[in-house]
Order: structure tokens, then C-alpha cells, then sequence
């Protein structure tokens, strides 16, 4: 058993200056050059058979986006890691509600739940980008801490399977990292990962499959994986029932862009065809929340990764079938609506304390817009300051255009304003600095004081940041933004489903209120090497949802 002290890595500072270039240019290389990176073809080399795990009961545990700094990430891997759970019942309104307010309050009583014998990762297994040091201390390093191997020669026959599934932020490195660690056959703590490619095929109990497709940035199926797939359909059976889960919920999407659910549309028309054969249940990370719409549509990306907002979701989605399109109302969110929102007013003082250098970056930008505008008395309009204006104006709409599936004009406008206001600033600061003193000194001095205005300018140009983040996302604009800024590690989630002897699936939609702090070695009853100083206390989203 390895007991090496994990690494605490802290969260992703998602706006620290080199960060956001990275992700800017992450983003865009992404978008051009992706399937460059497309290694999945080369995956049909290894053999992979469909995976069994039909017996008369099975419990599953789903949790994705979950690599991220080492306290959410760990608190869920210790949660998922326990021989067993036990839920509070969900909160009916008020803070960390599931449902909106007015909504049914769940069953009174406690409930225990038993450790997965299958855990299924839903994508985004590190972060900022996939690489060998960054599973190891991000995602490997919290999970065999919660998990450790056993020396026991029979523990691989006991031992829970592991499947992951690659998100976009695995796929940055074209999946070099992420099948190394996941597609070798190899020990993950205590989990067995026996996949070999980045696709998987489950068979479950009493006519139950779960089918997790690689979409690699939204792109094509490729022709090994769709063969894949048409081996394990060979096994179903009229009356089965198939659970998809994909790297992202892109029946969320299709409000913006309808044509985000066309991989799944068509891997469905493929595969399953005419079948008599019903797609259940679909289940995707990628947005850093719980919502389930209708009865057959979950996103549950809460493992660890900082918290996204509900509060901007559809109170509809309209998926693409068929023949038309069948809408399925929103039912619940973790956290609620009105959570969400509040959650969104702290961007003013987290944002700062977790991106300190962006905030030096700002307050840089605008003594040097400064300096331009001292250096070009008595004119205004001299070349530097039109081009520290026109830079800073690149920036503020090229940031509101930043992850845009569809850049419309509320884009651009709202980048423009956001200069805007930056811009006031620049002439505000001038008009201040001219009635002071240091104004009056001889070079370089004079030049040189403007440094004094660099903490002032990081103070308010970071609040500028701030203000514009939270209108933005009134508007649509920059609403991951306005929570990647803030790296909330609060709010997690994660699924726990049980594959009963009657043939039902009941879904447990887990949530957990606040993640552990502290952290002190584990002296008591459970696997795991440490243990949190102040009790975890999980709790039911909503009431169990059962899918028969």
C-alpha cells in the first residue's frame, strides 16, 4: 500500500495571465487544427471486448470534471471511497436547495448507500490540460489517497472496476497522457481500469447498457469506435435499455445551436436503429453543476473542478428527434437558482484573492495607458496612447467572445462596453494624477511616480472586471467566466445508481454543501489514508429518481 503524502495542489487560477492565454490559444488551436490531435483511429490496434457486469444487483457510481485543486477533488474521492454513505435528505428550499422554491421537500428519514462496484468518470479527468505530472497530482495522487491499493493477493477480484471517459481538457495533448494512465489495464488506487481506448461498452444487470461515446471537441464518430459500438448492439435485446454518456450536455447546447446534438443523434440512428431498443437516460460533466431535464437528461459535473452557475440554464430544451423535437422541462439544479445567483455577486472579492496576478495585470495595462497619456502632453491623441486603446479594447472583446459556441452581436457590444469602461477609468486616473504633484517633476521621475499608480489601478481595474462579468451574464455573455474567475470549491456532486433485481434503475443525486479544508491522517473505520478534520456531510440533491 502506498502511503506517500499527496500533493495539495490548489486550484486552477483560471485567470492568472499565463492561464487565460493558454486556454485563449488551447481554444483556438482546438478549434482549427483538433483533428491533427485525433489519435482515436490508432486506438482500434488495441482489443477491447464489452465489459460485464450483469449480475442480479450492481451499483454505479458516475462523477466527472474532477481534477482540480486537491480539497473538492479529494472530498469527493473520499465520499466515493467509503464502504458506504449515508445521505441526509434533500433540502426542500433556502440555501443549497436542489429544487426551485415551493419545491416537495424529499423522504425524512437518512439514507445509506453502499460503495459503486463500478465507478464511471464522465470526462475532464485533470486539469488546466492533460499531462502525466498533472493526472498524478490532480486526479491519481487525491484518489489512491482515498482509495489506497490493497496488497491483499485477492483484492483485483474485489477490487471496484474504473472507466473514464475523456473530456476536452483531456483530449488538449491528443490523449497521449490520458491513455496511458486510463488505457493500460492498470491499477487507479484502489479501482481496475481494464479499458484500453477511450470508448467503453458496459453490459449491466436485467437488460441494462451504458454506452460512453468519445466525441473528441464535438467532432465526428470515428469509423473504429462506430464498429465498436455495432459489435456490443450485436448483443441487445428488444426491450433493453441504453444509458449514453458523452463528454458534454449538448442537448443544453441546442438552444444556441441546434446542430450540438447531431453526434448523439446520429450515433443513436446508427447503432441502435430501429430497434426495439430505448435510450433511457443520458449523462454528462462538462458544465460544473447538477441539472437534470425531463426524466432522461442529467449533467452532473460537480467532482471537484470549480463550481458553474445554474441560474443562466433554459427552463426548456427542445432535443433534436425524429421528426421534430422533444422538449423536456428543467426539474431541478444543484446548487438552486437563487444560490447560484449569490454565488455569482462574490466574483468581487474571489476573483482578486484567487488571480492576484490578473489583477497586477490589469493595474500594469492601466499605468502604462497612464505613462502614454502623461508622456503626450499637451496632445492627447498621440500614437502610444491610440495604441494602448486599441490594444485594450482587443482584449475586452476578444474576452467576451472567449468559449462562444455562437458569437452574436451581444458579444461584441458587450466587449466593447467592457473597454468602455476600462477606458473611463484610464481618463479618470488622468484627471486625478494631473492635479497631484508628482506631475510636476523632472524626468524620469515624474515618469517613474506613475508606479504609484499601479496598486490603485489594479484595485479598481479588477472591479471594472468584476462589474462587467456580472452584467455580462445577464446577457449571456462570459457566464463560465464569471465562475472560472472565482474557482468555487463548494456545491459538489456526483450520481450513485443502483441496477436493481426488479429491473429498475433508481438514480441518487448526491450533493455536497461544502468541501473539506483540513485534512489530518485517518485513524478510524474506511479505507482512505486521511480523513477530514470537519465531518463531509453529503446529502440528496432531490428524491431518487427511478427510471424502470
Amino acid at each position: 500500500m502506498d502511503t506517500t503524502e499527496p500533493i495539495r495542489k490548489k486550484p486552477v487560477a483560471w485567470f492568472a495571465p499565463g492561464q487565460l492565454a493558454g486556454t485563449a490559444l488551447r481554444v483556438l488551436l482546438a478549434q482549427r487544427f483538433g483533428a491533427y490531435l485525433d489519435k482515436r483511429e490508432l486506438q482500434a490496434m488495441f482489443e477491447q471486448p464489452t465489459f460485464r457486469h450483469d449480475s442480479e444487483e450492481l451499483w454505479l457510481d458516475y462523477v466527472a470534471d474532477v481534477g482540480d485543486g486537491f480539497d473538492s477533488t479529494y472530498s469527493i474521492a473520499y465520499l466515493l471511497a467509503q464502504p458506504s454513505l449515508r445521505l441526509t435528505p434533500p433540502p426542500a428550499t433556502g440555501p443549497g436547495a436542489g429544487g426551485e422554491p415551493g419545491a416537495a421537500p424529499g423522504p425524512g428519514a437518512e439514507t445509506d448507500l453502499p460503495r459503486g462496484n463500478v465507478l464511471v468518470m464522465g470526462g475532464d479527468q485533470v486539469y488546466p490540460v492533460g499531462s502525466a505530472i498533472g493526472y498524478r497530482e490532480r486526479c491519481e495522487g487525491p484518489y489512491s489517497t482515498a482509495f489506497p491499493d490493497s496488497d491483499d493477493d485477492g483484492a483485483d477480484l474485489r477490487a471496484p472496476a474504473l472507466y473514464a471517459l475523456p473530456g476536452n481538457h483531456d483530449w488538449y495533448d491528443g490523449l497521449t497522457a490520458f491513455l496511458r494512465l486510463f488505457g493500460k489495464g492498470r491499477h487507479f488506487g484502489g479501482w481496475r481500469s481494464p479499458q484500453s481506448r477511450s470508448y467503453f461498452a458496459l453490459k449491466l444487470p436485467h437488460g441494462w447498457w451504458l454506452y460512453a461515446i468519445d466525441e473528441q471537441f464535438d467532432a465526428y464518430l470515428d469509423e473504429p469506435q462506430m464498429d465498436y459500438f455495432r459489435a456490443a448492439a450485436k448483443e441487445l435485446k428488444p426491450g433493453d435499455k441504453v444509458i449514453i454518456a458523452s463528454p458534454a450536455p449538448s442537448w443544453v447546447y441546442t438552444e444556441e445551436k441546434p446542430s450540438e446534438y447531431d453526434t448523439i443523434k446520429y450515433f443513436i440512428k446508427k447503432i441502435i436503429g430501429d430497434r426495439d431498443v430505448r435510450v433511457k437516460l443520458h449523462l454528462s460533466g462538462d458544465a460544473h453543476h447538477y441539472a437534470r431535464y425531463g426524466d432522461g437528461f442529467i449533467t452532473c459535473g460537480g467532482g471537484g473542478a470549480y463550481l458553474a452557475g445554474t441560474h443562466g440554464l433554459p427552463k426548456g430544451i427542445a432535443v433534436p428527434v425524429v421528426g421534430g423535437a422533444a422538449v423536456h422541462p428543467l426539474q431541478t439544479t444543484y446548487p438552486s437558482k437563487e444560490d447560484s445567483k449569490r454565488y455569482g455577486w462574490g466574483v468581487f472579492w474571489r476573483m482578486p484573492l484567487r488571480n492576484p496576478t490578473f489583477a497586477l495585470l490589469i493595474g500594469l495595462l492601466h499605468t502604462l495607458v497612464l505613462l502614454a497619456f502623461v508622456s503626450s502632453k499637451p496632445r492627447i491623441l498621440t500614437l502610444p496612447v491610440i495604441g494602448m486603446v486599441a490594444v485594450a479594447f482587443a482584449a475586452t472583446v476578444g474576452f467576451s467572445t472567449l468559449e462562444a459556441r455562437v458569437i452574436r452581436k451581444r458579444h461584441w457590444s458587450a466587449g466593447f462596453l467592457h473597454g468602455c469602461g476600462h477606458l473611463a477609468l484610464a481618463i479618470a486616473g488622468m484627471i486625478v494624477w494631473n492635479r497631484l504633484p508628482f506631475v510636476h517633476l523632472d524626468p524620469p521621475w515624474g515618469s517613474a511616480s506613475t508606479l504609484l499608480y499601479l496598486p490603485v489601478a489594479s484595485v479598481l481595474g479588477v472591479q471594472i472586471v468584476a462589474a462587467y462579468l456580472l452584467i455580462a451574464d445577464r446577457f449571456g455573455v462570459n457566464r463560465n467566466e464569471l465562475f472560472a474567475g472565482q474557482g468555487i470549491i463548494d456545491s459538489k456532486s456526483f450520481l450513485r445508481m443502483k441496477f436493481a433485481k426488479d429491473g429498475s434503475l433508481t438514480i441518487y443525486p448526491i450533493g455536497l454543501e461544502r468541501s473539506g479544508r483540513a485534512w489530518q491522517p485517518n485513524t478510524g473505520d474506511g479505507p482512505s489514508l486521511l480523513a477530514p478534520v470537519d465531518p463531509l456531510v453529503p446529502h440528496l440533491i432531490e428524491s431518487p429518481i427511478v427510471v424502470s
